[in-house]
């Protein structure tokens, strides 16, 4: 079992300084309430064996390729400044070929790959620490039926709002339709300042503006032209940042069979890793998500209400 010494290198990849910033940012500048989430994170990493996470495939191959093609996330490429780039497929993701287990699990291998990985080789590369990435969020097709995924998008989210906070610079958000405008109205108000300014909402596909910050290559696939938001029907295409074929998650899967193989570890099943409990805060912004999700729904219901 890794020890104290150990997770907390994992945590703060040599960089405690940056750390204890990001969870002061998180607990707006107070000390005692950043000084208990710090321990809270070290606490659940040690009792959910996260140290070891990329350590644990998800098998078989087939099982994590559906996964990959239900949890749409990937590294699309970096930003001028070295930032990593990931395009999340939000509309599209259904959530439906696993249990919530493996997608929490997937989710915190992704974040850990990233934090271990990842940003330890860009700042060898550019010589200061990179910390942080942006996040493409992608809301082709969303509908009222995502409103089913509200738990597991809630517990992910969680995770990462306790244990991973202030890792993502921007969240810019394209291929917007009615529903993503309409909840973003009434949830705009109940965020804080800080989290406000880090949600762009782009128009379109988000491809002129994205150029300003990257180059074409690393534009996720959803935003390279007008109408080409994220598929469905992803597990072939190696241009698809979200697919098990894309170098980003061959990569990924390969490292972490290989750490297993090292270890001997391979195992069948998923890793339970437990949820801490929302900030009470963020929970009443999923019961706003939720009632403006029922709001609309009874619109479309109603003989005017036609809302694409």
């Amino acid at each position: 079992m890794t020890g104290v010494k150990d997770t907390k290198k994992n945590m703060h990849q040599g960089y405690p300084k940056e750390t204890l910033v990001r969870f002061l940012k998180a607990r707006e500048w107070n000390v005692s309430k950043a000084h208990k989430m710090i321990v809270d994170s070290l606490n659940w990493r040690i009792q959910n064996e996260i140290d070891s996470v990329l350590e644990r495939p998800i098998v078989p191959v087939d099982l994590y390729r559906s996964i990959r093609d239900s949890q749409l996330i990937g590294l699309s490429g970096y930003t001028k400044e070295g930032l990593p780039v990931f395009g999340i497929g939000v509309g599209h993701s259904t959530y439906d070929k696993a249990s919530v287990h493996y997608y929490v699990q997937s989710h915190i291998q992704i974040n850990e790959y990233r934090d271990r990985i990842i940003l330890p080789r860009l700042t060898q590369q550019f010589g200061q620490p990179v910390t942080k990435c942006i996040k493409v969020l992608d809301m082709t097709g969303l509908k009222l039926s995502a409103l089913s995924q509200i738990k597991i998008l809630t517990s992910i989210s969680t995770v990462d709002d306790l244990n991973y906070p202030e890792k993502t610079e921007t969240y810019y958000v394209v291929n917007v339709p009615y529903i993503f405008s309409a909840c973003w109205k009434v949830v705009k108000p109940l965020l804080q300042e800080r989290t406000k300014k880090k949600v762009k909402v782009l128009s379109g596909c988000g491809r002129d503006e994205l150029l300003k910050i990257m180059d074409y290559s690393s534009l996720p696939h959803f935003c390279c032209r007008e109408g080409s938001g994220s598929s469905k029907h992803s597990s072939t295409d190696v241009d698809n940042c979200f697919s098990l074929d894309h170098p980003f998650h061959k990569e990924l899967y390969d490292h972490i069979k290989e750490q297993a193989s090292c270890r001997e570890l391979i195992k069948m099943g998923s890793l339970h890793v437990s949820i801490p409990e929302p900030d009470p805060d963020d929970a009443k912004i999923v019961e706003v998500i939720q009632a403006e999700f029922q709001k609309i729904g009874e619109q479309d219901e109603s003989p005017n209400g036609n809302k694409d």
